[in-house]
């Protein structure tokens, strides 16, 4: 039976593997991941449970430079979700030199009081000598409660890390239901797994101007769930590039959400796209809000 709970941020720059390590603490896919920058554009909650403890495990975007409105408001919710948590966990890679947005992220830490915990990522990338330096480097900066090592992608150190974000957990009823592994809806995640494999598929600056939403969700008799979905983009010229010659980047992307989409829903999965223009929505306020990208 739960008893002590926690509210965990997960923070660090673009492309540092926060959601790839709130995955694995949190056993399921709850967050799509891909090699390029800017995945993650909301929080989103993840929920782990140990013994009478429930960790729940917030999801930032990366903490970048923002170019446009709808960075601004990704900027905003790292801000914004630091200042509602027990603890922090500040994800960075392992280089010995502490990045200007570490230093910002490591100066919003201080200025609430909240305590933190440092985990190194990748560390399969690099000999482990070299993790001593990091280690140096960001001691100088900021005096963290523990500093994990981990490989997110390997499943390494994630219980040693577990471990020392539950000694953040205070007594009190959980937060959310034993069933519930995430905030977000199926409608959600179907959306956020089209968008996933259009930032694996595609290339340069196309896939970060994209959004999906999902327009009909059907629990049809025979046991299929039936999903349509418009994707969104800004030029017409990218909505030739998403299409792809007789339709194949399409189809492949469709083709490769709705594995997951099966996976995830436990059932058979009949999964129609269509590709629609709203130019420079990322700059617009309006468009920003109908897709859901507001204040809460």
């Amino acid at each position: 039976m739960i008893s002590k709970t926690a509210m965990i941020a997960v923070i660090g720059r673009p492309n540092v593997g926060k959601s790839t390590l709130v995955n694995a603490m949190v056993g399921e896919k709850i967050s799509i991941v891909s090699p390029k920058p800017q995945t993650t554009r909301y929080r989103i909650f993840g929920v782990a449970e140990r013994g009478d403890t429930q960790l729940v495990f917030a999801d930032t975007p990366g903490f970048h430079r923002a170019r446009n409105k709808l960075g601004e408001y990704m900027v905003k919710v790292v801000a914004d979700s630091v200042a509602d948590v027990d603890a922090a966990c500040l994800v960075v890679e392992p280089k010995a030199n502490v990045g200007r947005q570490e230093e910002l992220l490591i100066g919003r830490i201080k200025e609430l009081g909240i305590p933190a915990v440092l985990a190194i990522n990748k560390i399969d990338t690099v000999p482990k000598e070299e993790l001593l330096a990091v280690i140096a480097a960001y001691a100088e900066k900021h005096d963290f409660a523990s500093v994990v090592p981990i490989s997110a992608k390997r499943a390494e150190g994630i219980d040693i890390l577990f471990d020392e974000l539950c000694k953040f957990a205070a007594e009190g009823p959980q937060l959310f239901p034993d069933d519930m592994m995430t905030d977000q809806t199926e409608r959600q995640i179907c959306a956020e797994l089209i968008r996933e494999k259009m930032l694996i598929a595609l290339e340069s600056e196309v896939p970060h101007g994209v959004n999906v939403e999902i327009t009909s969700f059907k629990e049809r008799d025979d046991g299929v769930d039936e999903v349509d979905a418009t994707i969104y983009c800004e030029k017409q010229s990218h909505k030739g590039i998403i299409i792809g010659k007789n339709g194949e980047m399409l189809k492949k992307i469709g083709e490769a959400a709705r594995a997951d989409m099966e996976k995830m829903l436990g059932a058979k999965v009949f999964l129609q796209t269509w590709v629609k223009v709203k130019e420079n929505w990322r700059d617009s306020g309006a468009n920003l809000r109908s897709f859901g990208f507001t204040e809460e």
